[in-house]
């Protein structure tokens, strides 16, 4: 591979959602055992709906590596039917937070345990002509994200959230996983924070991909590659 190309702060952040076509189990799984041999996270998430089959996150600081990835599972037999590309990051309303959350935010441990729920969407914040996020005071807008953060936190212990930045690399600006405990607590924490003015005024939400994260033999069993 050509040398690394990596984040000044954080890892590479890639979302693949794929869908079997002439998948080779034995060549999936080699794809994912080396890219964690590199030193790669791979979750593996057999997916519900027509949207996708399957679906690895894959986070790691070399983007290079996290595109061999990619080119390994498409060799695998996997049709890759939507993707998400972004970048951990620490939130610009609070840059400098304790190191242990600072860690948590940039060198996430995934998948956590006890949290097979899976949840992934995309979003943006909204430029209207009536309700434009960018031409709030920094105070202002730092104000409504601690109220959406409070609201988030009433789930803590039923839901992991890690919210990576994609401004300028991908559609949106900010994708979003969510691993819960039970399925409806992923339904229950994006309906109660959609309350947030932060949210209710100013979110705009793109495509939702729900799951099971389970081992890479579970989710490719359940998905018909055994």
């Amino acid at each position: 591979m050509p040398p690394s190309l990596e984040p000044a702060v954080g890892w590479g952040v890639l979302h693949l959602f794929c869908k079997v076509a002439l998948g080779d189990a034995e060549a999936v799984t080699a794809a994912v055992k080396g890219a964690e041999g590199d030193g790669v996270q791979v979750v593996p998430a057999a997916m519900l709906g027509h949207k996708a089959d399957l679906a690895f996150m894959a986070l790691g600081p070399d983007l290079w590596r996290l595109r061999a990835l990619q080119t390994e599972l498409v060799g695998a037999g996997l049709e890759v039917v939507d993707s998400y590309v972004s970048l951990t990051e620490l939130s610009e309303y609070n840059p400098d937070p304790p190191e242990e959350l600072r860690n948590a935010r940039l060198h996430p441990n995934l998948p956590p345990e006890g949290k097979s729920a899976f949840c992934f969407y995309p979003m943006s914040k909204r430029r209207g002509d009536r309700h434009n996020w960018f031409t709030l005071p920094h105070d202002e807008r730092k104000e409504l994200m601690y109220a959406h953060g409070m609201s988030g936190r009433k789930f803590s212990g039923r839901v992991l959230q890690v919210v990576t930045g994609s401004t300028g690399i991908d559609d949106f600006e900010w994708g979003v996983t969510l691993f819960a405990v039970h399925p409806d607590d992923l339904k229950e924490v994006v309906y109660t924070m959609r309350f947030d003015e932060a949210s209710s005024l100013f979110a705009e939400f793109g495509p939702f991909y729900t799951g099971m994260v389970a081992t890479l033999p579970e989710v490719l069993a359940a998905v018909g590659l055994p």
